[in-house]
């Protein structure tokens, strides 16, 4: 009678807690594809709106009407146009108030800087978990590894005579909690290095836009104050 060594075969001899892994690796891998797709589509939509809003910026439009049409959409502003909005609307807020020039400057400044980092956090969401379960499923694979490779030997001394036929389903079956920790690890490893760089990159383009953005509106407040 030969072993079933298929991988649904594999997976039904396997001892309780090899089983247990698996699921485990199989879950974590489900739930790393999820967060792979859900995260490229919010970065590719961050940098469709981010080039989108600066060119509309860039255009020459006032911006008191830019912040007016940014204003109606005030709840459901992200990225460029979120740190636009909350910077502009923090310059007008202290221009009525009568502040110095400095003020004005340096507190819509500070403005978009909190901006800045809440966008930041925003496009960084989950991307810890994706580390986590590249740098986990490995080991959590070699454990099963180890201990389905053991409960293969410890059967086998009990056993007068062993065969390769008699070994070779007990290593396959733990082998496979490795294969499967490296299935859900390299995936979650190159999607959060990618990740990370889109991320990094965005929040360079979002700072040297605020920067941009810092000029005008000192220049702006220099021309008024001639």
């Amino acid at each position: 009678m030969h072993a079933d060594i298929s991988f649904i075969g594999l997976f039904l001899q396997a001892s309780l807690l090899v089983k247990l892994v698996m699921l485990g690796l199989v879950g974590m891998s489900v739930l790393s594809w999820a967060l792979i797709i859900n995260r490229r589509k919010v970065l590719t939509s961050a940098r469709a709106d981010a080039e989108q809003f600066e060119d509309k910026f860039w255009s020459g439009a006032d911006l008191s009407r830019l912040y007016h049409e940014s204003n109606a959409r005030r709840d459901s502003l992200a990225g460029m146009e979120q740190i636009f909005h909350a910077g502009f609307r923090e310059f007008v807020r202290l221009q009525k108030q009568g502040r110095p020039q400095d003020t004005i400057l340096e507190g819509t400044y500070r403005t978009m800087r909190v901006a800045l980092s809440r966008e930041v956090d925003r496009l960084e969401t989950n991307l810890s978990v994706l580390a986590t379960i590249g740098s986990i499923s490995p080991y959590i694979g070699l454990f099963g590894t180890v201990w389905g490779i053991m409960n293969a030997f410890i059967a086998l001394s009990e056993i007068k005579q062993a065969t390769l036929a008699m070994v070779a389903p007990g290593i396959a079956e733990a082998l496979i909690a490795t294969a499967m920790g490296l299935f859900a690890a390299i995936p979650a490893v190159i999607a959060y290095n990618r990740f990370s760089y889109q991320v990094e990159r965005l929040e360079n383009h979002l700072a040297n836009f605020m920067d941009e953005f810092s000029t005008i509106l000192n220049r702006q407040v220099t021309t008024g104050n001639q």
